[in-house]
């Protein structure tokens, strides 16, 4: 018994691995390899470059329904991981632009599956054997720093950038294979995404989060998108831009770990300004076109943009939504956050850097984060006001 879970334990560590080192390999430097290579527009690569997120809305629920329906998560996993990284090598095959559209429709709609259903297997399975999800997940924050690392060396090897995605595919079929060995649990209840929808249109505080959480994690995910071509632009090259977001991904880590006592000192809100902040001065900070140096050391405060928000948001929403819809909460919170924000940052950002440069962009996303850090000091009075209201009832 105790075999069987450590060899769970360790499918579990080393499909997240391989997962995230597919998602580093392609997203981080595949803005760079449609502009140089495929010659297209900023218009052009924000559009395909924001179809994941839009995908992602429609097809979660919608792969969460088939996995309810089947009973076979593991099965479907491995499915949607081979057949992601099949069509991620269709960017190798087409030239004309709506056919590189149609190759990033149909990519993400299976690469879609991927995160949720494995979050899914693992939450069920470490919360059976009462283990430490996030012990397991850090691998994958591990998987995507280690790719955009040697995918920037190899792009610059004779293989060149098209290797981004023979990576892609070699590591998504890595992980469908072992998808296979890990432990299936289909959820025990069916949950109806919008059977508390009503109730939580109804709670002030939540929708302002919601806005929150789209202006300030929009950019931070959008950024995965140009920070490639802003590296390039400040005299990086691949191995740079592979050095960059190798920094920038494992500075999450330290920060994420050190969330839980943070938050307990200093509070939910004031944590999601400070993670505001920080990204506010590095948006700004890139805006002044600074020194490649300057870049790389400034990367680290993606940890603390990245890795205090996600730890704070989810507890956030578990404190002010009712139990009953937290699981309804946090796929709106998810949906907000991972796409409907993603792909306006994402677009916006297409659309800004074709008419003004990719440092305009991130003015754009300073100004974002600006009104989200306003908000949450907003949101911060309205959380003080409903405190002292729940003393005076009691």
């Amino acid at each position: 018994m105790e075999k069987q879970k450590h060899a769970n334990i360790i499918s579990l560590k080393v499909f997240y691995l391989f997962s995230f080192f597919s998602v580093g390999s392609l997203t981080p430097l595949l803005s760079v390899y449609l502009t140089n290579e495929a010659g297209l527009s900023g218009i052009e690569i924000g559009t395909i470059m924001s179809v994941g997120p839009i995908v992602m809305i429609v097809f979660q629920p919608f792969w969460g329904i088939v996995c309810d329906w089947s009973g076979k998560p593991a099965k479907i996993l491995a499915l949607t991981s081979f057949l992601a990284g099949l069509f991620g090598l269709g960017y190798l095959l087409f030239e004309p632009y709506f056919l590189l559209v149609s190759v990033a429709i149909a990519l993400a709609i299976f690469q879609s599956a991927i995160i949720p259903i494995s979050d899914s297997i693992t939450l069920q399975y470490t919360t059976r054997i009462k283990s430490n999800y996030g012990k397991i997940r850090l691998f994958g924050s591990l998987g995507y720093g280690i790719a955009v690392f040697v995918m920037g060396k190899l792009s610059e090897s004779l293989i060149g950038p098209s290797a981004i995605f023979y990576a892609f595919f070699f590591g998504l079929l890595i992980a469908a294979l072992l998808a296979l060995r890990l432990p299936e649990e289909p959820a025990r209840e069916k949950v109806k995404l919008f059977s508390g929808i009503k109730e939580l249109i109804t709670m002030k505080r939540f929708l302002i989060f919601l806005a929150i959480t789209f202006l300030l994690f929009g950019p931070n995910l959008a950024n995965n998108v140009y920070y490639g071509l802003f590296v390039e632009a400040r005299g990086g090259t691949y191995t740079g831009i592979g050095i960059a977001f190798l920094l920038a991904v494992l500075s999450e880590i330290p920060f994420m770990r050190m969330a839980g006592s943070w938050i307990h000192k200093m509070g939910l809100m004031p944590i999601t300004l400070l993670a505001g902040a920080a990204s506010l001065v590095r948006w700004g900070l890139y805006f002044t076109e600074p020194s490649l140096t300057t870049v790389y050391v400034t990367s680290i405060m993606q940890g603390f943009s990245l890795g205090l928000f996600i730890p704070a948001a989810v507890q956030y929403i578990r404190e002010v939504v009712p139990a009953h819809i937290t699981v309804t909460a946090i796929t709106l919170y998810s949906a907000i956050g991972n796409g409907l924000g993603n792909w306006f940052s994402t677009f916006s950002g297409g659309i800004i850097l074709d008419k003004s440069g990719i440092y305009a962009v991130y003015l754009f996303y300073a100004m974002l984060t600006l009104i989200g850090m306003l908000l949450t000091i907003w949101l911060m009075g309205l959380d003080k006001k409903q405190k002292v209201m729940g003393e005076q009832s009691v």
